[in-house]
C-alpha cells in the first residue's frame, strides 16, 4: 500500500473510533507540515521548564461577551456622584470612542459595595461568594487590550493576535511542558451551556505548531468528545487489533519516508482516542462527588448547575494532570434570552443572571482546590476580552471598553490579596500607563508561573522563530509571590 492510499484510508475511515474523534484532536482533520514539524515520536512526552514552576496547571476562566467590571469588582465614587452628566472631555483624552454606539452618559448601576477579607478589596452585591475568597485572589485593574468586537478580541485573548493563525496560549504550554498524564490531553476546552463557544476553534489552535497541541473541546454531558464511544458491534479486540496494524503500516512507512511526520502525528491520535475512551468520560464523571462538594460549586440551582459542573470537571482535571483547562462562560440551563455577559441595554437583567451563574461555582473552585492542596499548583484567571464602559448605552447598558477594566489570578507563586494598577476615577482608562497590562503582559506572567521563559519559549515556523508573545510582553513581578 502507498503512503498517499494509507493516508486516505486514514482519513476516511474511522476504524471504530470514529473520524470525528481524531479530528477533534487534529483541527479540521487536518496533518501536520512536515517542513515544520518538531519530531514526532512522542511530541507529548514531559518536558522539564526553563527554571522551577510555581504551579503545574492553570484554569483559564474566560467570562464570555465582557463583563463590566465596574460593577463586579471596581468600585468608583465618582461616577455614582457624576451619573446622568456627559463624560468629561478630560477622561476622553487619547482614545478613540467610535466602538458602536458613541459616548453616552455617564451610568451607575444600582450596585451596593463592600470590602471583604484582610485585603480590604471592595466587591458588589454581585458576587457575594467570590467576596468570601477575597485574600486569595490578585487583582489587575490596569488591563488593556487592542480592537473592540468580541471574536477579535477574543482571539487576542487566547491567541495574542488579531488574526487567525497564531497559537492559543494552551496550546504553546502544551508544546513546551508536554502532558503530565498520557491519557488525556494536555490541554482541554470546557463550556457550559448547549452551543460551542463563538468562534470555536480557531482559539484554542495550534495555529503554526503542530496539531498534536491544540485544544481538546469536552463538551458537556456524560459524553465529552464526539465519536470517542466505541461502535456497539465492535469488540475492544477488533478495536486494538486495527489500530495494531495501522501502526504497523505506518511504522513501514515512516522507515521510507522519515521526512513525512504526518502519519506519526495521525496514528499518536487514535492511540490517544484509545486510551481516552477509558480516561476522559471518568474524568468528567461527577458521580462520585460527594453532595456537599456539587452544593459547593451552585449544582443545587439552575442558574449556576451548568457553570458549577463546568468547573467541578475542571477540578478534576488538573486532579489528573491536564496541564492548561481553557473554561468559556454560555448561557445558564433555562435561558434563551441571555447568553453572555454582552450588556449594551438591560445590563442590571443581564449581569444578575450571569453574575448568579458563575459566582458561587467560582468561589466553591477556590475553597475546593485550596481544601485538597490543589490551589499552591493550580493558577486560576479570571479574564475576559475586554471591559465595559462607564458611559451608557441604550439608556442602560454599557459599550465595550478595550482601555481599562480588571481581571484577576489565584493560586501558586501569586501574591494573594494584592492589586496591581487602577483605572480612572470614573473607571474608563487606565490611571498609570506604565502599568497597563496588556494580553501580551498576562501571558508572560501565566508562562513565568509554569516556569517557562516567554521569551525562550520558541518554535522555527517559515525561518523566524516565534514566540507566544510575538515580540511584546513583560512578566508583572509585582504580582509574583
Amino acid at each position: 500500500m502507498s503512503i498517499n492510499s494509507r493516508r486516505d484510508f486514514l482519513l476516511k475511515s474511522g476504524l471504530g473510533l470514529g473520524a470525528g474523534a481524531v479530528s477533534g484532536l487534529l483541527p479540521g482533520g487536518g496533518l501536520l507540515h512536515a517542513a515544520s514539524a518538531a519530531d514526532l515520536v512522542d511530541p507529548l512526552a514531559p518536558k522539564q521548564p526553563h527554571f522551577p514552576a510555581k504551579v503545574k496547571s492553570v484554569i483559564w476562566l474566560h467570562q464570555n461577551g465582557a463583563p463590566s467590571t465596574l460593577d463586579l469588582f471596581d468600585y468608583k465614587p465618582a461616577l455614582v456622584s457624576l451619573a446622568g452628566q456627559e463624560v468629561p472631555a478630560s477622561f476622553l483624552k487619547g482614545i478613540k470612542t467610535s466602538t458602536q454606539g458613541g459616548v453616552g452618559k455617564l451610568y451607575a448601576s444600582k450596585r451596593t459595595w463592600k470590602q471583604h477579607g484582610e485585603s480590604a478589596a471592595w466587591f458588589s452585591d454581585l458576587v457575594p461568594n467570590i467576596a468570601t475568597q477575597a485574600d486569595k485572589i490578585a487583582f489587575i485593574k490596569s488591563s488593556v487590550t487592542v480592537g473592540a468586537t468580541h471574536d477579535i478580541s477574543i482571539l487576542k485573548l487566547n491567541t495574542g493576535d488579531l488574526s487567525p493563525g497564531r497559537p492559543s496560549l494552551g496550546a504553546w504550554v502544551s508544546y513546551a511542558l508536554g502532558t503530565a498524564n498520557p491519557d488525556l490531553p494536555p490541554y482541554v476546552v470546557l463550556y457550559n451551556g448547549k452551543n460551542e463557544p463563538s468562534a470555536g476553534s480557531v482559539n484554542w489552535n495550534s495555529g503554526f505548531l503542530p496539531a498534536v497541541y491544540q485544544g481538546t473541546a469536552f463538551r458537556p454531558g456524560p459524553s465529552p468528545i464526539l465519536y470517542l464511544e466505541r461502535p456497539e458491534l465492535r469488540t475492544a479486540e477488533q478495536q486494538r487489533a486495527s489500530l495494531d496494524l495501522l501502526k504497523r503500516l505506518n511504522n513501514d512507512g515512516a522507515a521510507r519516508y522519515s521526512a513525512d511526520t504526518e502519519l506519526k502525528a495521525r496514528v499518536r491520535s487514535y492511540e490517544l482516542a484509545d486510551r481516552m475512551q477509558v480516561a476522559a468520560p471518568e474524568a468528567v464523571d461527577l458521580a462520585k462527588e460527594s453532595d456537599a462538594t456539587k452544593e459547593l460549586y451552585g449544582l443545587n440551582d439552575e442558574t449556576s448547575a451548568s457553570y458549577g459542573t463546568t468547573l467541578l470537571r475542571a477540578r478534576r482535571l488538573v486532579e489528573r494532570g491536564v496541564r492548561f483547562v481553557q473554561v468559556v462562560t454560555g448561557a445558564p440551563d433555562g435561558q434563551t434570552e441571555i447568553t453572555s455577559w454582552d450588556a449594551h441595554s438591560d445590563l442590571e437583567k443581564n449581569h444578575a443572571v450571569n453574575a448568579k451563574m458563575i459566582d458561587k461555582p467560582i468561589a466553591g473552585l477556590l475553597a475546593d482546590l485550596q481544601s485538597r492542596g490543589l490551589l499552591e499548583s493550580t493558577l486560576v484567571v479570571w479574564t475576559s476580552e475586554f471591559g465595559r464602559t462607564s458611559y451608557g448605552q441604550s439608556g442602560n447598558g454599557r459599550d465595550h471598553n478595550p482601555w481599562g477594566y480588571t481581571q484577576w489570578v489565584a493560586g501558586g507563586g501569586i501574591k494573594a490579596g494584592t492589586t496591581y494598577g487602577a483605572t480612572d476615577e470614573i473607571g474608563l482608562q487606565v490611571a498609570d500607563k506604565d502599568k497597563a497590562v496588556d494580553t501580551y503582559d498576562l501571558h508572560a506572567t501565566v508562562l513565568q508561573l509554569l516556569g517557562l521563559d516567554h521569551l525562550k519559549t520558541t518554535f522555527l515556523n517559515n525561518g523566524r522563530s516565534e514566540r507566544p508573545t510575538v515580540v511584546y510582553g513583560k512578566v508583572i513581578k509585582e504580582l509574583l509571590a
